[in-house]
């Protein structure tokens, strides 16, 4: 039997028009026929349009991830502030106490190393035991005290019609080659005078939990210990910090204004809150003196300590902080510093921008080498990670293992996501972080050579810098992935809101077209 001809095809005889068909009939019938196409056509783009729809819903899941003070928090700060203002406005208030507790931990610092170099000096220029009096006992250890050598001059707040003080008016200091420091009776009563901020920093540190508080010492000798089944033993470990971050502390101040039931705490909190502005602000005179002192700065240079190149510095601002009406700014909540513990998701619904009602889950993870390994169980299913290496660090150590330099943890880190395979399709954005930080250490004249040998005898600035950098981070990318895959490079500061803000749009974007890639919408 051979094949049917289209004329003998009962499908296509059925739909044919009546042979006896009316010019009249045929344009009611094609009428009709498209009408119904029409109909068809809505459905159609209707049903498209709720596929789409709900594939859309599906959130964006983003990794924050780098070493700790690498910059996480401040950019999901910065997303926060550029496209969910809702949620930013509602944290506004909880953030003044950080600023506070940063404040007072930066004058602390300084005031327990000017202890500390004091009680070195004096003993050293006590007079020999012999000379009192005193026995000597039959073997004597020999003490002796150094700080860093450094290039910087010296510099005295004496004056040159004042009178050379005493042995009990002052003590003094010195470094191989370098000219003795003299501390007087006023860097002493300075200390006194700002002992109760050590009470202040306490109570704020109780107040705000475990975020408030510092790690200085780790167990993990990898910088990156993704392995699933170290990954899942160790995760119940951490999962249980994971509630103690900055974001439940913030949570804390901003439950209890909220409650109508609790309004005896949430008096106490203002109360708290007002009594440790007030103490600040009598010590704003003190604070300041003790910041700008030139003996102490001397003192800071030659152990090679600087302050203002650390995350939630607020020194320069004493006198704005410092104050009983203090009114933070949105500048000082991107810089204020709270340590992430384990991992703290964020929920935020963008109002506006490419991703506007879409709902994106951000997730900011604690960057210490010990809590690296409760990262592995959010790799699954993740769009993109931003992941923020501080390229400014590169002569500096990481403050949990001070064997391991700071920028050659993070080429260890990108390496190590870069190679895992559960992430083999995820876009990855790299933000090279701190590049104010590293114009500020260059211009200082720190040489990037003799911290990276490899640098040779490039040009030492920041544009050959980077450059450098970013060359070598792409190196590890393509040596290190499972497949190939695009490099999304970013030189950011993101305690700069203006130019985060650029930078933010433009990634923002990217993320959210390769999310609806991966959900067939493009």
């Amino acid at each position: 039997m051979g094949p049917r001809s289209y004329d003998e095809d009962p499908l296509n005889a059925a739909m044919a028009p009546p042979a006896n068909e009316t010019p009249a009939q045929r344009n009611a019938r094609e009428r009709a026929e498209s009408e119904a196409k029409r109909v068809s056509d809505e459905i159609d783009a209707e049903l498209r349009r709720e596929r789409e729809l709900e594939k859309k819903r599906k959130p964006v899941k983003l990794l924050l991830l780098g070493q700790s003070e690498s910059g996480k928090t401040a950019t999901l700060k910065n997303f926060q502030l550029l496209y969910c203002k809702r949620l930013w406005q509602e944290e506004r208030s909880s953030w003044r106490c950080v600023v506070l507790l940063n404040l007072v931990r930066n004058i602390n610092d300084i005031v327990d190393i000017l202890t500390r170099e004091m009680a070195s000096a004096r003993s050293s220029t006590l007079p020999p035991a012999s000379s009192l009096g005193i026995p000597q006992p039959p073997t004597a250890i020999p003490t002796s005290t150094s700080s860093s050598p450094t290039s910087s001059p010296l510099s005295s707040d004496e004056e040159d019609d004042e009178p050379p003080p005493s042995r009990r008016q002052s003590a003094t200091i010195s470094s191989p080659g370098l000219p003795a420091l003299k501390f007087k009776d006023k860097h002493r009563l300075l200390c006194l005078r700002l002992a109760p901020l050590r009470r202040v920093q306490s109570d704020l540190e109780q107040r705000l939990g475990t975020a408030a508080t510092e790690l200085y010492s780790t167990s993990a000798t990898s910088a990156a210990p993704f392995d699933p089944s170290a990954s899942a033993k160790r995760e119940k470990e951490f999962s249980i910090h994971s509630t103690n971050g900055w974001k439940t502390a913030l949570e804390r101040f901003r439950a209890l204004r909220r409650s109508g039931e609790e309004q005896g705490m949430l008096r106490k909190v203002r109360s708290m809150e007002d009594e440790v502005q007030g103490i600040i602000s009598g010590c704003r005179e003190d604070i300041r003196t003790v910041w700008e002192d030139r003996v102490v700065r001397e003192m800071l240079a030659r152990r090679k300590v600087r302050p203002e190149d650390s995350a939630g510095f607020f020194l320069n601002d004493v006198d704005r902080i410092a104050r009983t009406d203090y009114q933070i700014t949105d500048d000082d909540i991107i810089r204020a510093r709270l340590r992430t513990v384990g991992v703290q998701e964020y929920r935020v619904t963008f109002e506006h921008g490419h991703s506007a009602g879409s709902e994106w889950r951000m997730y900011d993870v604690g960057g210490t080498r010990s809590s690296r390994a409760a990262w592995y169980s959010y790799f699954d299913d993740c769009d993109a990670i931003i992941f923020l290496a501080p390229v400014s660090c590169f002569d500096e150590k990481l403050a949990e293992d001070r064997r391991v330099n700071r920028l050659e943890d993070s080429y260890m880190l990108w390496r190590s996501v870069c190679g895992c395979k559960l992430l083999s399709r995820t876009q990855l954005v790299l933000f090279l972080n701190k590049c104010d930080l590293l114009q500020a250490k260059l211009m200082r004249g720190a040489k990037i050579r003799d911290s990276v040998p490899s640098f040779g005898d490039r040009k030492n600035d920041v544009a050959t810098a980077t450059r450098y950098f970013q060359q070598h981070f792409k190196e590890i990318l393509r040596g290190a992935s499972p497949i190939q895959r695009p490099f999304y490079v970013h030189l950011t500061s993101v305690i700069d809101r203006k130019s985060t803000a650029v930078t933010l749009g433009a990634v923002e974007e990217s993320i959210l077209r390769d999310h609806l890639r991966r959900a067939d919408l493009m």
